[in-house]
């Protein structure tokens, strides 16, 4: 199992940005990324689902490895809501406040998707949250002018999105590179560009980070990556490429349903939130005893369970002092899958699902991403 190390991690990644703009950071710097001020242009380009483990398995002779700098950690929890939010902040999921796919928004008492900003279960009345509400620190790029955050159309639409006046979309991979390209062109003046590419992380979870799409991907974007960077190679640009998170696969076999365990259900005061590899479990106070012991009798075999306080001070979720909310947000006890073991819950409306890859946990598949840069 990797721990997150939150002075070699995406988080510092950002650090490194930020310093090079003048700004303040929290979490050091990475001793690597020196010189960027030099740069009129610096890209930091999110390759999701990219683990460090697949890259040395299948990318020994790419572009990328050419520029290859070293490995660094994602976040605790590694999913791309915590993780991601991370690399646009310059925070940790300890003070961002995004700590997963579903999260239990106390003031409102809610379970809140914030990816999506949708509720898990439909409410009667339209919740009034401001993307500030949820996301608890601001994106580096709300420091920075000029600066463009370039997403895929299915997430520049949703509604924490759409009002963003620095967002660029795009359809296909052409069309992101056509988006950088065009912010760097849009002027003179020094400048910041965060894209993300969602592909390579949508074919692992469809069909699994073994499978020959899965690599053939990889060496499409390789391939297009070094057309691109060679395209642009007279502006003064700086290459930041990095991952979110990685993924590992699993199988059926290794997927616990909440409903094979009914008296864990019971002990329940809400639904599971968290994702299918780590889970915030919200227990009745009274069944506290109970419910440690239930998980430690009848399924130690797939998951180690925390509590709340315990992850904190080990600094799972980040360094230094975390916002008033941290505590509410990620249950009264952590779940953290062995293995491949996923553990989920499943509301009546709700349609169910396999993913053939996850992430969320602690594997080195999982945890281990890669630091590029091309100069």
């Amino acid at each position: 199992m990797v721990n997150p190390d939150y002075t070699n991690c995406i988080v510092n990644v950002s650090s490194s940005i930020m310093k090079s703009f003048g700004l303040k950071t929290l979490y050091v710097p990475l001793k690597e990324l020196q010189n960027l001020e030099t740069y009129e242009n610096v890209v930091l380009l999110i390759i999701d689902g990219l683990g460090n483990e697949f890259f040395k398995k299948n990318g020994k002779n790419s572009f990328l490895h050419k520029h290859f700098v070293k490995t660094v950690t994602s976040t605790f929890p590694s999913t791309t809501s915590a993780a991601t939010t991370a690399l646009e902040t310059g925070f940790a999921p300890q003070q961002h406040g995004v700590m997963g796919w579903f999260m239990y928004l106390e003031k409102e008492d809610v379970i809140f998707a914030p990816w999506s900003f949708t509720p898990r279960i439909p409410q009667k009345q339209p919740l009034k949250l401001k993307r500030s509400d949820v996301f608890l620190e601001p994106r580096i790029t709300d420091k920075i002018s000029p600066s463009f955050l370039i997403y895929g159309k299915n997430m520049a639409e949703r509604e924490v999105n759409k009002d963003y006046d620095k967002l660029k979309s795009y359809s296909n991979l052409d069309e992101m590179f056509k988006q950088i390209k065009d912010s760097i062109n849009s002027s003179k003046k020094r400048k910041f560009i965060l894209s993300h590419w969602g592909g390579f992380d949508e074919i692992c979870h469809s069909e699994g980070c073994s499978s020959a799409k899965t690599k053939n991907h990889f060496l499409e974007l390789d391939k297009k990556l070094s057309a691109f960077v060679n395209l642009i190679k007279d502006t003064n640009t700086t290459f930041i490429i990095t991952s979110d998170h990685g993924q590992i696969d699993t199988s059926k076999s290794k997927a616990i349903d909440l409903k094979e365990h009914p008296k864990l259900k019971e002990m329940l005061r809400m639904p599971l939130c968290g994702e299918h590899r780590f889970t915030y479990c919200y227990v009745y106070p009274d069944k506290t005893k109970q419910f440690e012991e239930y998980i430690k009798k009848e399924m130690n075999f797939c998951c180690d369970i925390y509590k709340n306080s315990d992850l904190i001070k080990q600094n799972m979720f980040g360094l230094f002092k975390s916002c008033n909310e941290l505590k509410s947000r990620i249950g009264d006890y952590v779940l953290i899958m062995k293995d491949t073991y996923t553990f989920k819950d499943w509301l009546p409306d709700e349609k169910e699902f396999f993913l053939k890859a996850v992430h969320g946990g602690k594997s080195k598949e999982e945890m281990n991403v890669t630091l590029i840069w091309i100069k």
